[in-house]
């Protein structure tokens, strides 16, 4: 099929600035160049009999019912939205339903890690094991779609409300964490939605408000390629049915009305054949996002589309073609996960009043509690552990301090329920953490409704009962009484985020002077944060009686025993950072905090992403910035060494500049060619078993000094060495070429690294292509 793209260009002159208020869009049409038509999925691959049984159904329904595909209807469900039945056909309609660690608003459920603490594990058989057993849950209640993962935000501006609901600020990890995240999740049958698309790098200004217009991330070619749709590509590959497109602006267009990004670059370059779904509300025009490649609308389809479409249709504004396209998509992505066929009822046991009479169903399952518990494991990361504090080496006196030690007041399924811990006690420290209590997760649609809840004091406690040790603990008081003779302070915090809000900073001056006062009076004074993001830690760190600190990120239902299994050395802890924490804020630079209304811009906020592919730990290489913890860090109670590391080429490997082969489901199908092959040697030299993570880092000709490429994770006894092997693809090794408009492998020396952390990296060689 022939596409036609329309591309204006910077010297092309694009339409003058106002040089006054900006009240009307028009002065920046064109920026975001348009792409039409919308391209019709292909059944490529293993679509293909999907696409036939889609066709088929299609072409028995009316206009109206294709319509009805479209759009959300109100129903007495907590599903956060619901397609409407079509029983002509027997299609029993598509529950789709939040989801970041577990189905939202019901019960019966479990609540898992959360995004970030995925990244934090490094482990991508654990990441694909939570998936499976987190879509079980979601299938037994009846969910068609689950919307998650989140790819976006990236985690761009280091205090965004919604980075923890992804795995990394990295592309390569976070995409890596996605493929294994999607696979798992559509193994069990249930759909994908792969989120926010795209560029969704902030909350302020996320959608408009009065006559402020959301915000507009205004991104090159290069950078959106290389950086931002680098894990959506992921997902796309390992078969996502669902794409959510984003509230904010893409270079001055809707995400949901951007021809460029869903015509272009998803459904185009990236050969997607799923279906693109509005997140809720971020419809602002009709025919518009029709024929901008956006097939379906949430929570209605009653504002823009509905009996609108069809006068549209109708009227020959949208093509038949395009609705047929639309409802071909979405019953495609149906018949592919075979939810014709023995999937249980639409939102069963998912009422939209919980304390009204219902079905019970209990989707949670015993056979999750391991990986349940691995997955908080693994979501906890050492970054400090001097005069061996720890493990804990059978304590008399432990004294517990800190707000987050302890479960939160209330949980009911009422208004007093949850809610990601954040109702306050005092005002002034709401929006910095969530003081009422331990923090299983971020606030928003990200979290959901735990089965249980094992805080850090539970924990204790049953610890204490079973060893015989004493316990002192205040959760209230920022300056508490400490006995002399405990063996061990643990002091408990967290760091809050939420979805509609950034974080007003990185660190809070009533958690910071908590954990001064009690190391003042206690030698042994050990740290732990349940944090959705980056926490600063400078303003307590070199005290000399802080021995150890751990971020526990949001290791959900199983928070608690997760933690004291590491204190107690009953593990050991193998995360990594899946981020960098700076010694400043002001280390972030510009990228520090989020970009507001102004100036000429006050009703058009702009965000310009000028600092290309330059996000944590590529800006501190490139402006030789010295974190304090860097991206890849974390401790282990044995020690890892690295040698014998060989580079070879691919044999018979193709490296040619550009990738030649159709387009499948991910781009070129030779983007996933491997063409060189890295090898090291990894070998546990302290006296207790551990997993490392070893990471491969790779410097690509006229880009940043180092770029992660591969890590492995093998789980070591004392004395044992692994092989760890990774497998370089043409994609991993390519820069975008603006002007070819295609990967491009270039000629040169490449770079090869690897090491425990991508400041740590003992093992380096030159690679020629």
């Amino acid at each position: 099929m022939l596409f036609t793209t329309l591309s204006l260009v910077a010297s092309l002159a694009l339409p003058a600035r106002a040089q006054g208020v900006i009240t009307d869009d028009t002065v920046f049409y064109g920026e975001s160049p348009p792409v039409y038509p919308s391209p019709q999925g292909t059944g490529t691959g293993g679509w293909s009999s999907a696409y036939a049984q889609a066709k088929t159904l299609v072409a028995q329904l009316s206009l109206a019912e294709k319509v009805s595909l479209t759009g959300g209807v109100t129903a007495d469900s907590s599903c956060s939205g619901i397609v409407p039945p079509i029983s002509r056909v027997d299609f029993p309609g598509l529950c789709l339903s939040d989801a970041g660690n577990g189905v939202r608003t019901t019960n019966f459920v479990s609540s898992w890690t959360s995004g970030i603490s995925v990244g934090a594990s490094w482990n991508r058989d654990l990441a694909h094991k939570r998936a499976v057993e987190m879509g079980l849950e979601f299938r037994a209640k009846g969910v068609n779609v689950a919307l998650g993962p989140v790819v976006g935000p990236v985690g761009r501006i280091a205090s965004g409300g919604r980075n923890w609901e992804g795995f990394s600020n990295d592309p390569y990890l976070c995409g890596a964490l996605a493929f294994e995240t999607v696979e798992g999740t559509q193994s069990t049958g249930v759909i994908t939605s792969t989120k926010h698309f795209i560029a969704n790098e902030q909350e302020e200004n996320r959608n408009p408000e009065g006559n402020v217009a959301s915000v507009s991330s205004n991104i090159d070619d290069k950078t959106m390629h290389e950086l931002y749709l680098w894990p959506f590509q992921d997902a796309v590959k390992a078969g996502t049915g669902n794409i959510m497109c984003s509230y904010n602006r893409v270079n001055n267009s809707y995400g949901c009305a951007n021809s460029k990004t869903q015509n272009g670059l998803l459904k185009t370059e990236l050969g997607f054949q799923g279906f693109v779904v509005t997140d809720w509300g971020a419809q602002h025009a009709g025919v518009a996002t029709a024929l901008a490649g956006l097939d379906m609308v949430m929570p209605s389809g009653s504002d823009f589309w509905g009996n609108s479409l069809l006068t549209a249709v109708n009227n020959g504004s949208v093509p038949e073609s395009r609705l047929d396209d639309m409802a071909t998509r979405i019953l495609a992505t149906w018949y592919k996960m075979k939810q014709e066929e023995g999937f249980p009822a639409l939102g069963i046991g998912m009422p939209a009043d919980l304390t009204k009479p219902h079905q019970k169903i209990i989707a949670k399952s015993s056979t999750s509690k391991e990986v349940l518990m691995q997955s908080a494991i693994e979501s906890h990361v050492l970054l400090k552990n001097e005069n061996g504090a720890l493990p804990l080496k059978s304590p008399s006196l432990i004294s517990l301090f800190g707000y987050s030690a302890k479960s939160f007041d209330a949980y009911t399924p009422g208004s007093t329920g949850w809610n990601g811990g954040s109702q306050p006690i005092s005002t002034d420290r709401s929006l910095q953490i969530a003081p009422n209590g331990l923090m299983l997760s971020g606030g928003g649609s990200g979290g959901n409704q735990p089965a249980y809840v094992s805080s850090p004091f539970d924990a204790l406690s049953q610890r204490a009962y079973d060893d015989g040790t004493s316990l002192w603990w205040d959760f209230q008081s920022g300056n508490p009484h400490v006995d002399y003779n405990s063996d061990a302070c643990i002091v408990v915090g967290n760091a809050f985020a939420t979805e509609g809000r950034d974080r007003p900073g990185l660190h809070d001056d009533f958690t910071d002077a908590l954990i001064d006062n009690v190391a003042s009076k206690c030698k042994n004074t050990i740290v732990v944060f349940h944090n959705a993001g980056v926490r600063l830690v400078d303003q307590f760190i070199d005290h000399p009686n802080v021995t150890a600190l751990i971020f526990a990120h949001l290791p959900g239902q199983d928070a608690g025993r997760a933690l004291v299994s590491i204190l107690y050395g009953d593990v050991n802890p193998s995360g990594k950072l899946p981020y960098s924490v700076p010694r400043n804020e002001s280390d972030f630079g510009p990228l520090r905090n989020v970009s507001l209304p102004e100036g000429i811009y006050a009703r058009f906020p702009q965000s310009d992403f000028s600092e290309g592919v330059y996000i944590d730990y590529r800006a501190f290489d490139a402006k030789n910035i010295t974190p304090r913890y860097e991206f890849g860090f974390g401790l282990s109670y044995t020690t890892f060494g690295y040698s014998n590391l060989v580079v070879t080429l691919a044999d018979g490997g193709d490296f040619s500049s550009y990738p030649s082969k159709p387009i499948i489901e991910g781009g070129h199908e030779d983007l996933w060619d491997h063409l060189v092959k890295v090898t090291a040697d990894v070998t546990n030299e302290g006296s207790v078993a551990g997993a490392e993570v070893a990471q491969l880092y790779v410097g690509i000709p006229n880009g940043p000094v180092q770029q992660l490429r591969g890590f492995a994770k093998p789980l070591l006894q004392p004395g044992e060495s692994a092989t760890v092997t990774f497998d370089l693809t043409r994609r991993d090794l390519s820069t975008w070429d603006v002007v070819a408009q295609n990967w491009l492998l270039q000629e040169g020396d490449y770079q090869i690294y690897v090491g425990p952390s991508s400041r740590t990296l003992p093992l380096a060689a030159a690679l020629e292509i």
